[in-house]
């Protein structure tokens, strides 16, 4: 691991226009820097730099975060490789923190077969283009294949000679272990002697998404009874199939910038589309699609629109995984491509600007399209139609998300029109098979804590399900203003408040009569309040650079957002609703203050108003009654002190 005192001479360093302008034109517009956004296509510049608050915001696209962020996003680097390639950038000598011994030698090891899979990804290129039977066997099925050599090195392919320990001799000879080079698949042994295992065929290697080699494909030329036509790396240490996608380093770009990727079953599929210019794509490599490789592709986009053979089989190895990519939100297209064509062959024979277009025209939604194909196999058979009325309900109610509400609602009315039942009937259904799997979960849950209840977020969820309205909605409704007292503490926590009590903003928020963070129903915003409190305690206040660049990425996310943040909707919703005035900006933080402290108390008032009031109801004598009485007169003032602007009460 790399030590805190490493990652903070990196943030002492960073320079956000600095770094964001080594990959965006920048332009100064007042105290920011505006640019087009790398992250999706547009013609206007709507994407921010602002070097006062150290964060980057595209009001195009909503992607925001800080120079950490800015990294791993657009190079798609997990938090530590980002931080090597700052740290390489600043010429700072990172320092690691003691790992155990067991950690050491799992490092050594991927290290290890990393720095092999570089040196075989050498010798196969080399051989390619350096020796007579890889240029006259290897190098001519590329060209025939209509690979340019261009191409060809940018994919780094190669070729194993087909004898029987080239390869294996020459690793040997450089000093790289034995056992490392069985581990990677490269070599084998056959009659006790190491020999390679990918003699004869053309090698594609197979990167991680930061470029390096994980692992190889390799094709036999010619036709074989014995042999298979591919022969992939064995699963080891770097190397899990089902977490990789090939292509996805030379793809990871035009997918952010077009906001699509295209999904492929082979390699020369991904090859030859990429020199078409149709470079955001990437293969399974004739596997199903599991949950990681739809999660990774996720990391650039929510739309993947799959590319299948036009055939029987490719139709069902299409539909395989859909429910799957339904639960993780991505809008999922598939093209058939017309019959005994693929990829490779369809873009070689109409050209690039006709393959888009053949895309764009015959996109066909994944769910309606499952649903045609499964009524065809169907017929008049009312068991088998059942069945799939069952199947596409399950399959709706996956769509679970907040943002896809609408588009579930829309998937229940095309379905039912197509299967010609009741709309309502068909809500029901699906609402149905969203109970049943909360209920599954929430029993897991609770018998792994020991409880028999259920959480009053699954409560919430399950009601939710019956209404139809979102469950987050539910859950989340004042967190906008919650999220101002964040800003505020962030922003002006050191601040003075008080000149004659010499208070700052932070003394005077958590020296009031009530808990904020006991308030607050936002979890993200009760972390922050609690990780704030428990410094400010000790005596330290954080600044909004300690949460802007913690090590939590997602709550380090979460805060850009807040600081991005122009305006709150919270000075509207006084102003509408209680007919106080509040200006907001730099300037104005001690009224911000007041005001935003005033509401979140306001709301507890409220509250306990309406409680009081049903306690009332329930009186059963008149001396009860008359404390209700007090009780609501007592809070009704505090309320009106409240709405009226008076600054701060104490209610007891």
């Amino acid at each position: 691991m790399i030590s805190q005192q490493s990652i903070q001479q990196i943030l002492n360093r960073i320079d956000i226009v600095e770094i964001v302008g080594s990959f965006v034109k920048l332009k100064k517009r007042g105290a920011n820097y505006l640019g087009l956004c790398p992250f999706h296509n547009e013609k206007s510049p709507s994407f921010t730099v602002s070097p006062g608050k150290e964060i980057y915001k595209c009001f195009g696209c909503g992607a925001s975060g800080n120079t950490i962020n800015f990294v791993m996003e657009h190079e798609k680097y997990s938090y530590v490789e980002a931080l090597r390639w700052l740290a390489q950038r600043y010429q700072i000598e990172l320092e690691e923190t003691e790992v155990s011994a067991e950690q050491k030698q799992q490092q050594l090891l991927a290290d290890s077969l990393f720095i092999i899979n570089n040196y075989a990804r050498e010798y196969f290129t080399d051989t390619l283009f350096n020796s007579e039977e890889g240029q006259n066997i290897g190098l001519s099925y590329f060209e025939e294949r209509g690979f340019t050599e261009e191409t060809i090195k940018k994919f780094q392919l190669g070729y194993c000679l087909n004898t029987f320990n080239s390869f294996s001799q020459s690793a040997l000879d450089k000093g790289y272990n034995l056992e490392y080079l069985q581990k990677t698949g490269l070599v084998t042994i056959r009659n006790d002697q190491p020999a390679d295992n990918y003699r004869g065929r053309v090698i594609f290697p197979i990167h991680n998404q930061s470029g390096k080699i994980l692992g190889f494909g390799a094709r036999i030329l010619g036709k074989s009874d014995r042999a298979p036509k591919y022969i992939n790396s064995p699963e080891n240490d770097i190397y899990v199939k089902s977490r990789v996608l090939y292509g996805t380093y030379f793809a990871r770009h035009s997918i952010d910038k077009l906001n699509e990727c295209l999904l492929v079953e082979g390699y020369t599929d991904v090859i030859s589309l990429h020199q078409a210019g149709v470079e955001n794509v990437v293969a399974s490599s004739g596997t199903s699609l599991t949950q990681d490789q739809l999660r990774l592709i996720k990391k650039y986009t929510n739309n993947l629109t799959i590319l299948y053979d036009g055939d029987s089989a490719g139709v069902k190895a299409a539909l395989r995984g859909l429910d799957m990519a339904i639960e993780e939100g991505l809008n999922v297209k598939l093209v058939l491509l017309p019959d005994k064509e693929d990829p490779d062959s369809y873009v070689q024979k109409i050209g690039a600007n006709a393959f888009r277009e053949f895309i764009q025209e015959n996109k066909k939604d994944f769910v309606l399209f499952k649903l045609q194909i499964s009524m065809q196999e169907a017929g008049s058979d009312s068991t088998k139609k059942s069945q799939l009325v069952n199947e596409i309900a399950e399959t709706i109610s996956k769509i679970d998300k907040t943002e896809d509400f609408t588009r579930q609602q829309d998937y229940i009315r095309q379905c039912s029109q197509l299967l010609h039942i009741d709309e309502q009937g068909l809500i029901q259904l699906v609402n149905k098979f969203i109970r049943d799997r909360l209920v599954k979960r929430e029993n897991a849950l609770a018998k792994n804590q020991g409880s028999d209840a259920l959480s009053e977020e699954a409560i919430a969820a399950m009601e939710a399900a019956e209404t139809g309205i979102s469950v987050e909605s539910l859950l989340s409704g004042h967190e906008r203003q919650e999220r101002e007292l964040v800003k505020i503490l962030l922003r002006f926590g050191d601040k003075t408040f008080n000149d004659e009590e010499n208070i700052t903003v932070a003394d005077y928020i958590f020296r009031l009569p009530y808990d904020f963070e006991a308030l607050a129903e936002s979890e993200l915003v009760k972390r922050i309040l609690r990780e704030y409190k428990l410094k400010y305690d000790t005596g330290e206040l954080l600044d909004r650079k300690w949460f802007l660049y913690h090590e939590d990425q997602i709550l380090s996310r979460q805060i850009a957002e807040i600081l991005a943040d122009k305006e709150a909707d919270l000075s509207i919703n006084w102003k509408d609703r209680f007919e106080i005035d509040t200006v907001y900006g730099d300037n104005a933080y001690l009224r911000d203050t007041i005001s935003t402290t005033n509401y979140l108390i306001l709301r507890k008032i409220k509250k306990l108003i309406f409680e009081n009031q049903e306690e009332a109801k329930k009186a059963t004598d008149m001396e009860q009654l008359m404390v209700c009485l007090e009780m609501q007169k007592h809070l009704n003032t505090l309320e009106r002190e409240l709405t009226n602007g008076m600054g701060t009460v104490v209610f007891k």
